[in-house]
């Protein structure tokens, strides 16, 4: 049984002292690829990024500008990100978004920023990954306005939101992404969202160091509790745990067009 990760910060501290273990543990658990994102707002964080998925066969990269920091965007920032896109082992734009949950940075500094890069994103022909969080509408406008979707497709990554949400997220031409968050008891609009989404359009993850699934819950997440994500959307949608990580698997591979 094969399985991805769509979604990890393997560069966080939380991973300093075993990376090689963490991997280890990755790949015992039947996951045969990571996607590794990549934030700055520290260019060397990028750099950091792509020499850790140099060095491991199995990862891959992202590469965007949290939304909580679009404050600190530059043009600088613009010209790496476009740089790096076109690498062979960077296979999406991401994460990038929209955050009014905490806005650490201005609503509109968040939507320029946003819009700039779904614009490189078309440019250099990659996917993207989207972090949407107390900010649907205006994440649907501007998808609606650049149809993002439609030109290089993308993944509503850690969905969190409702019904009606993923619904105009699927209407776009969007995937949609389960974490650790599906598996938790109170998490009941996303566990309705997940029986709506096609199974073509469905992924996976952990968006580790956070929110570890249950039974792991409060714990430091890694790739190989995406296992335990991909158990309950099976469970959700009445399927088969293999049925749903073979297929989870080809989304991907679809999806982010890996060169191996």
């Amino acid at each position: 049984m094969k399985l991805i990760d769509t979604h990890a910060h393997l560069d966080f501290p939380q991973y300093e002292t075993e990376v090689l273990e963490t991997l280890d543990r990755a790949r015992d658990a039947g996951l045969t690829r990571i996607i590794q994102i990549a934030l700055g707002p520290e260019i060397e964080k990028y750099h950091k990024s792509y020499e850790l998925v140099k060095q491991h066969p199995q990862l891959s990269m992202a590469v965007g500008f949290h939304p909580h920091d679009a404050k600190h965007f530059t043009p600088e920032h613009l010209e790496l990100i476009r740089e790096f896109s076109r690498y062979e082992k960077v296979v999406a734009v991401g994460e990038i978004g929209l955050d009014y949950y905490y806005e650490h940075s201005d609503r509109e500094q968040q939507k320029e920023v946003l819009r700039t890069l779904l614009d490189a994103a078309i440019e250099v022909n990659k996917p993207v990954c989207i972090h949407t969080r107390d900010a649907a509408q205006d994440s649907i406008d501007v998808f609606s306005h650049t149809k993002v979707f439609e030109k290089v497709g993308g993944v509503i990554h850690c969905f969190s939101g409702t019904v009606d949400e993923v619904k105009h997220y699927l209407d776009l031409g969007a995937h949609i992404s389960f974490s650790g968050i599906v598996t938790f008891a109170k998490a009941q609009s996303v566990q309705e969202a997940c029986k709506l989404v096609p199974m073509d359009k469905l992924l996976i993850e952990t968006d580790c160091p956070f929110l570890a699934p249950v039974p792991h819950r409060g714990k430091r997440n890694e790739p190989a509790y995406v296992r335990h994500v991909a158990e309950q959307v099976a469970s959700i949608k009445g399927l088969s745990l293999e049925h749903v990580a073979t297929q989870t698997t080809q989304n991907a591979h679809r999806l982010f067009r890996f060169s191996n």
